[in-house]
């Protein structure tokens, strides 16, 4: 590969090179500027809730509306989209829009970060739940797992989560209706999941933050 940057030019020899160069909106050359639609410096159409443009006849939905960019949000702004279009009360409103990296192991996250509740100066207790505690990873052998919960600690109400391991991008639609429906940690941790699944690894989360974890030591909270 040959290579140049401030420190001159060079060519190194790679096994296998990584192309990630980012996407951007493509809503340039389509006559918008024939219509009241109004686009954002980054190149994104600004839409509503109901995916309406600045145009009363023109919606948009997908990358091309704002990020993420992701495959199933722009889905869903469709479905809205179409309910819109036929009258319907339908909105964009969600809390949570999973994320799924396909790696090995696979890495899943959901709703608020740690990194967001910070900058927007939240504050947050994160908790976390080792894969190495859990029976059927260690049977499968994938305990280079973790499952992490973003807690409002007033409220105790679930704000995002996190999970890395061998099946997170399905796990992670669990904590997507959780945070969805304002579920607590104590919610979670009272719901009853299957032995020995991954899917135990939520509610055994949840317990981690009311320091009842059988498998994982954290002081109680007073």
């Amino acid at each position: 590969v040959d290579l140049e940057g401030p420190d001159g030019a060079s060519t190194q020899a790679f096994d296998r090179v990584l192309v990630s160069i980012g996407r951007r909106p493509n809503s340039g050359g389509i006559g918008l500027e024939n219509t009241k639609v109004e686009v954002d410096e980054k190149g994104f159409v600004s839409v509503n809730a109901r995916q309406e443009t600045a145009d009363p006849h023109i919606l948009a939905i997908g990358d091309v509306a704002g990020e993420p960019m992701l495959a199933h949000k722009a889905a869903h702004e469709g479905k809205v989209a179409a309910e819109v279009l036929h009258g319907g009360p339908a909105e964009f409103d969600v809390q949570a829009i999973p994320a799924v990296v396909f790696t090995d192991p696979e890495i899943a996250w959901a709703g608020l970060t740690a990194e967001q509740a910070k900058r927007e100066g939240r504050t947050v207790s994160v908790v976390q739940y080792p894969w190495q505690a859990s029976g059927r990873a260690q049977a499968v052998g994938a305990t280079n797992g973790m499952t992490k919960w973003i807690v409002d600690p007033e409220t105790e109400r679930v704000l995002g989560a996190g999970i890395v391991g061998a099946g997170a991008g399905e796990l992670i639609g669990e904590a997507v209706v959780a945070i969805e429906m304002g579920c607590s940690v104590r919610d979670l941790a009272e719901s009853i999941h299957p032995h020995p699944t991954l899917s135990e690894t939520l509610p055994f989360a949840a317990e981690v933050q009311l320091g009842t974890a059988t498998e994982v030591y954290r002081p109680k909270r007073r």
